[in-house]
């Protein structure tokens, strides 16, 4: 099942995230000054492209530097990008078919609003480590 949804994830709308996500990361990394947060763009593309069946965590142990960097990300890019997928995972729950592709959206939230210090597991190891 999470082989099919992912399928259909990735025709409607989640090869166009990942791409933009992609070309985020392009960005920050030829910034060289920001390429944490092009390699957290990166990680969030790969994300985009096949998100059922795995989660993220977050490592409470990632430093002072993941926290400020983190806090950069919220006022530059996090913050517009948790309320597009907030809107838009409402706007897919409001059909039956579309509840599991807003749930997904939902479930991007956490790391597009705070890409550092985390990392991408799959659901069936949630407290995997580095």
């Amino acid at each position: 099942m999470k082989t099919l949804l992912n399928l259909i994830w990735l025709v409607l709308c989640g090869i166009w995230m990942a791409i933009g996500y992609a070309i985020a990361g392009l960005i920050c990394c030829i910034l060289i000054i920001t390429i944490p947060w092009g390699l957290a763009s990166f990680r969030i593309a790969n994300y985009a492209l096949w998100p059922f069946g795995r989660t993220t965590v977050e490592h409470r142990d990632a430093g002072t530097g993941s926290f400020l960097g983190n806090i950069v990300w919220i006022v530059f890019a996090g913050w517009w990008l948790a309320l597009g997928h907030i809107v838009t995972g409402f706007l897919l729950c409001l059909t039956i078919i579309g509840i599991p592709f807003g749930i997904a959206n939902f479930k991007m939230i956490p790391i597009s609003l705070l890409p550092l210090g985390r990392e991408i597991v799959p659901t069936d190891r949630p407290f995997a480590t580095r």
